[in-house]
């Protein structure tokens, strides 16, 4: 199974005609018309494998999901990587990488291993995940279809990589964070103090400036506005660009566009190759985490979402991993780069049901 909610509508993949482990070889059957469609998600290095399928009937709802509440769940173990000091360190060391020029943004992450009880139900969660943020978005995929080991991905994620309907491609990227407060009078100091901060702006332009370089050499016109907007989840206020595009060649399916833009700025950094290179050495693998997932149809069209606010529930149903990034610039700050990591982490946990810890 395969479900995207999203303000315009659900879209769902049922069945399984045949997996694929590998991107280029579902881009191929797409573009061949050996498939009809492609759900599922890619991963954050192309290197690791994919969980795509082509599933055996693709639908389309007009709805978003009916969000539901979250079932009170009890944690009966928690474990970070790296622990919160190693990862202050991290940010430390990569503030002192980016000062010596050897790259400009990098995004760094920490990953949570937790054991709930009771086990998490799949429609359940998925409706937590859509009830904890007013665009109702929220995704699930059935990663055991590939892998053989009955796990999901699911989540909550508030960034759109890219939509395509026909010619016409449009992308949400989100970058430059501030974490959202219960008093009013607060919360809208934080939007405003976002809306106006050097560090943030010079982050999200990172990404911008990425998907316009990228996007330009296929687009016969292409709008990217120079300012930002301030939007919100549950828990963030996110600086955001809505970027649109008119493709020269319609051919050219939303696969193939999520392969070419993933991984962004938003999760990876830039330059994106000394990025990449610099996460592997000090993060576990995030295999799925910080690459995209989505639906492409026979005609092209679909629409990919940056896997992030998300979690990697196992054949228990009760073990999972969820992942929080940030981005690290020049003007970054330690401590700051830990709390909004945990702060993103709350979207997963607050769709759980259980205490923050």
């Amino acid at each position: 199974m395969f479900v995207l909610s999203r303000p315009h509508g659900t879209v769902r993949g049922r069945g399984v005609r045949r997996a694929f482990a590998d991107a280029a070889a579902a881009r191929a059957a797409l573009s061949t018309g050996a498939a009809r469609a492609i759900t599922g998600a890619i991963p954050f290095d192309p290197a690791d494998a994919a969980a795509l399928v082509e599933p055996g009937l693709l639908e389309f709802d007009d709805a978003p999901l009916t969000p539901t509440p979250p079932t009170p769940r009890q944690v009966v173990s928690m474990t970070t990587h790296p622990d919160p000091r190693t990862h202050r360190d991290r940010v430390v060391a990569a503030i002192k990488q980016i000062a010596d020029g050897v790259v400009d943004k990098v995004v760094l992450a920490r990953a949570v291993d937790i054991v709930v009880r009771p086990g998490v139900e799949i429609t359940e969660l998925l409706g937590a995940l859509a009830g904890g943020n007013v665009d109702r978005n929220a995704f699930a995929v059935d990663v055991g279809a590939v892998t053989g080991d009955a796990s999901w991905l699911l989540g909550s994620s508030p960034e759109v990589l890219l939509r395509k309907q026909g010619r016409v491609v449009t992308c949400s990227p989100y970058a430059g964070s501030a974490r959202r407060s219960d008093d009013p009078a607060a919360d809208r100091a934080a939007a405003e103090a976002l809306a106006s901060s050097s560090k943030d702006l010079a982050e999200h332009r990172f990404v911008v400036d990425y998907l316009r370089d990228r996007l330009a050499p296929l687009s016969s016109d292409l709008d990217a506005p120079s300012t930002p907007e301030v939007r919100s989840t549950g828990e963030i206020w996110h600086l955001a660009t809505p970027i649109r595009a008119t493709l020269r060649d319609p051919s050219v399916t939303a696969l193939d566009l999520a392969a070419l833009l993933s991984p962004t700025p938003a999760v990876c950094g830039t330059p994106s190759d000394v990025a990449a290179e610099l996460i592997r050495d000090v993060e576990e693998p995030r295999r799925l985490y910080g690459g995209a997932v989505g639906w492409c149809d026979a005609a092209g069209d679909g629409e990919w979402m940056v896997t992030i606010r998300c979690l990697r529930l196992a054949a228990d149903r009760e073990s999972l991993r969820t992942w929080a990034g940030g981005g690290i610039v020049a003007q970054s700050d330690p401590q700051d780069e830990l709390d909004e990591t945990t702060a993103k982490l709350a979207t997963v946990l607050n769709a759980l049901g259980v205490e923050h810890a």
